[in-house]
C-alpha cells in the first residue's frame, strides 16, 4: 500500500472512531434517562429494564467496536497496519476500504468463517450450543 491509501485509512478509521465516541456518549445519555424515569407499575418498570439491557447490549458491542477500531490506530504506530494477523501478508486496501478494522486477509477470513461454520454443523448435530464465535473475531463485529 503506498503512503497515500495508508493515510485514507487512517482517516477513515479516526471518523469511524469519532462516530462510535459520539455514539457511546448518546447512549450513555438514554440509559441515565430512563434509569430516572425508574419508578410506576410493575409493567413500567419490566419496560425500562428490558430498555436498559438493550441499551447496555449496544453499548457492550459499540464498546468492543472501538476498541478494534483503537487497535488498528496502534498498528499504524507500529508499522503493522494493513498486515493479516494470520498469515503475515498485507491486506488489500479494497478490503481495508470497506473494513478499516479487518485483521485478517480475505483469504484467512475465508477459512475463519468455513471453520466457524463446520464447528457450528457438529455443534448442531451433537445438540450442543453453536455460539461459538471464533475468539476475538465476533459474529458481532466480524470482519
Amino acid at each position: 500500500m503506498n503512503k497515500k491509501q495508508l493515510e485514507k485509512l487512517k482517516k477513515l478509521l479516526l471518523a469511524e472512531k469519532q462516530a462510535v465516541v459520539k455514539h457511546l456518549t448518546e447512549l450513555r445519555g438514554e440509559s441515565e434517562e430512563t434509569l430516572e424515569q425508574g419508578s410506576g407499575d410493575s409493567a413500567d418498570i419490566a419496560n425500562l429494564e428490558i430498555s436498559q439491557a438493550a441499551l447496555q447490549k449496544l453499548g457492550n458491542r459499540e464498546q468492543k467496536h472501538l476498541k478494534k477500531i483503537e487497535r488498528a490506530l496502534v498498528k499504524f504506530e507500529t508499522d503493522e497496519y494493513g498486515i493479516c494477523e494470520e498469515c503475515g501478508e498485507e491486506i488489500s486496501f479494497a478490503r481495508l476500504e470497506a473494513r478499516p478494522i479487518a485483521q485478517l486477509c480475505i483469504d484467512c477470513k475465508t477459512l475463519q468463517e468455513q471453520k466457524e461454520r463446520q464447528y457450528n454443523e457438529v455443534a448442531d448435530e451433537d445438540g450442543e450450543d453453536s455460539g461459538w464465535s471464533g475468539g476475538d473475531e465476533s459474529e458481532e463485529l466480524s470482519d
